[in-house]
């Protein structure tokens, strides 16, 4: 099979897996607070992964150790938190919205950090899809005086550090399996996540409480198949396809966000369909193959 057309199948299912997050982080806050919300995250994911983390980290190098675990860190316990903490504050089609900022912060950090090169062509295909973004978000009204700012700006560090990570896997990880790192990254990680669940009071809550159950549910499926089945897709990814094509699966999240939004009763129009098929076409712009002479 076509190694092009592989790689748009796994970009479409991280669209849709994660474009789906945004409302499932929405629903846990009903009944628990956001650092509760991003914890359980971390902790289900570790879970579901801490058979293959044991499996696989004894075929880790010693010296890979520590950047895995910075892996995690930066590609999802802290974006984890950070997005939970910025929809107290706005909307959930707001932040899934501005995560398409991801790949504009790909290019900068690969760029300052990693020494990373990049075409005419990526740039101007990002930006495409960064303006259908940004229309995006102005056709929804969102742009309003009682959004506050200081929540947007947690999603926009989170993309930031999302953009490092990505640079990161792609220069210092890319002998390793995808299924390790996931795996080791994400099995490390729930401890700390587990150190917090303790201190937010968690386990002293009436854990059988309906509403409890249905956030910790919402939280258990972010876990599972928002960041540990996810994250494994993505770093596959990465590695099939480079840094700035598994990035640019942030672009896709709209398109589910929006179906989302129509499920939940919001007003969604042929304006917002149509900076979606701007955005799209930024994505095959920025990774057109450009043609030789």
């Amino acid at each position: 099979m076509n190694k092009s057309f592989i790689n748009w199948l796994i970009f479409v299912l991280l669209s849709i897996i994660w474009g789906s997050s945004f409302i499932m982080m929405k629903e846990g806050l009903v009944n628990l607070s956001a650092y509760q919300v991003a914890a359980l995250r971390i902790v289900f994911s570790g879970i579901v992964l801490l058979p293959w983390a044991i499996k696989y980290i004894r075929q880790v190098p010693v010296n890979k150790i520590g950047v895995i675990f910075l892996s995690g860190v930066l590609g999802s316990l802290l974006p984890a938190f950070l997005f939970c903490v910025a929809e107290e504050g706005i909307d959930s089609a707001l932040a899934g919205t501005l995560n398409s900022l991801t790949p504009i912060f790909v290019i900068i950090t690969g760029v300052l950090f990693f020494n990373s090169r990049t075409s005419g062509n990526k740039v101007l295909g990002i930006f495409i899809a960064l303006t259908g973004s940004l229309l995006l978000l102005f056709s929804k009204g969102h742009m309003r005086e009682s959004q506050n700012l200081v929540y947007i700006s947690f999603v926009v560090l989170a993309t930031i550090f999302y953009g490092i990570n990505v640079n990161m896997v792609y220069r210092h990880l890319k002998e390793i399996g995808s299924l390790q790192i996931a795996a080791v990254a994400l099995s490390l990680n729930a401890i700390p996540a587990l150190v917090v669940l303790y201190f937010t009071g968690y386990f002293n809550l009436p854990l059988t409480d309906t509403g409890i159950l249905y956030s910790t549910g919402h939280a258990a499926l972010l876990g599972i198949f928002g960041t540990a089945i996810a994250s494994i897709i993505f770093y596959v990814l990465v590695k099939r396809a480079g840094a700035v094509f598994a990035s640019m699966v942030t672009y896709g999240i709209p398109v589910i966000a929006n179906i989302w939004g129509i499920i939940y009763g919001e007003q969604v129009g042929w304006k917002q369909f149509a900076c979606l098929l701007l955005i799209l076409t930024g994505v095959y712009v920025a990774n057109r193959t450009p043609r030789t002479n």
